[in-house]
């Protein structure tokens, strides 16, 4: 047996790697060793992938969709889980995975053979408006909202758990010593519900309220795919300060306090508990006011390798790099989504059709959603 088959075998049967382990590192380790795996096994079906230099057709203000497809299409860890199949092994539902007809849009983008210029998402659109009737209709939508919408249905359809109802508000925790603990026992409630490759986006936000009266602190733990960011400020680190910066609440507009038993004066804070493997930051851009929807235009510089993330969690360093990036140009009303994608020959432009561009074309005030 090849070497990497014994490596991938002899890590996954260790006990400390487990399928529902409470670590989303060691969940995500787990996933691609059996994703290795399932390649090792099947050495006559090697994935072997083209250039992915391939647009997408608009079929009709579809530019958000493109846009988002191509940027998933270059998170390799996911496209390789698709193109392989995977799902069919690992899913719990019998049930048909209708909206993995994602997975034959890839197939087109990834075509070692490169035979077409152009591939039509015209079916895998129809399958998702049908589970998403909100995106019935001809009209301009949100590309950070189809993506949401997107990675949620998608895990629904391929999650390895079977479905729980969820019963409303969560039973209290047992109070513990430390915060790791806690966080670490959210996480694993949370895996035993959801777990599928689409874990590769999830964190953990811890939100940390301060008692001005008593002095205590109490810690919610909630599940994140995206990080949206204020950006009066023109760089992605001082938008990531603005979003962990502590903010005073007043009586009227804070929880109660666990030991005062009533609303009080206090802080919070929001850190990265828990840092996924992928990380999508998306510049909030558009404001909804009560009469209209406005965008903002303000250029934020962004890097492009070692995005520090170590000052706003609880481990250091954290290191990402950009793979790909969605832009929005033009109005509110009048817009165009494109994308730009990083692969083994360097960045490409996607605007239906693919062209290459230098790292210098990247930093614009168009960007809106960043893939780290």
């Amino acid at each position: 047996e090849g070497s990497c088959g014994a490596l991938c075998r002899t890590l996954v049967s260790q006990n400390g790697l487990q399928r529902d382990t409470a670590d989303i590192s060691q969940s995500v380790l787990y996933t691609s060793l059996m994703g290795l795996l399932l390649v090792a096994d099947n050495e006559k079906e090697a994935l072997t992938v083209g250039s992915g230099r391939v647009g997408l057709r608009n079929i009709g203000n579809t530019c958000f969709l493109n846009a988002v497809v191509q940027c998933l299409s270059h998170t390799c860890v996911l496209r390789n889980y698709c193109l392989l199949k995977s799902y069919k092994h690992e899913k719990f539902s019998k049930e048909e995975a209708k909206l993995m007809e994602f997975s034959q849009v890839l197939s087109g983008l990834w075509d070692v053979r490169e035979g077409d210029t152009v591939v039509n998402p015209r079916q895998f659109y129809s399958v998702f408006k049908a589970a998403v009737p909100y995106f019935n209709g001809y009209s301009q939508q949100d590309a950070q909202e189809f993506l949401r919408f997107l990675l949620d249905k998608l895990h629904t359809e391929i999650n390895r758990r079977p479905y729980v109802k969820r019963t409303g508000k969560e039973p209290q925790q047992q109070y513990v010593r430390f915060i790791s603990e806690e966080a670490n026992a959210m996480w694993k409630k949370h895996l035993e519900r959801d777990d599928s490759i689409i874990v590769l986006f999830s964190g953990q936000l811890r939100s940390s309220l301060h008692c001005s009266v008593c002095s205590h602190y109490s810690n919610t733990f909630d599940v994140f795919c995206d990080l949206s960011l204020p950006i009066p400020k023109v760089t992605l680190q001082e938008c990531l300060d603005l979003f962990s910066q502590e903010e005073k609440l007043d009586k009227e507009n804070s929880p109660m306090c666990e030991r005062c038993n009533r609303r009080t004066e206090c802080t919070k804070r929001l850190s990265i508990q828990r840092f996924p493997q992928v990380i999508v930051i998306d510049l909030n851009r558009f404001t909804t006011s009560r009469w209209s929807i406005s965008k903002s235009t303000v250029y934020v510089s962004f890097p492009l390798k070692n995005l520090d993330l170590a000052p706003y969690g609880p481990v250091d360093p954290v290191l990402y790099d950009l793979y790909a990036i969605c832009n929005h140009a033009g109005t509110v009303n009048m817009g165009h989504y494109t994308a730009c994608c990083l692969d083994q020959s360097g960045w490409c432009f996607y605007n239906d059709s693919a062209t290459s561009i230098t790292e210098s074309q990247l930093q614009t005030n168009q960007a809106y959603v960043l893939f780290y």
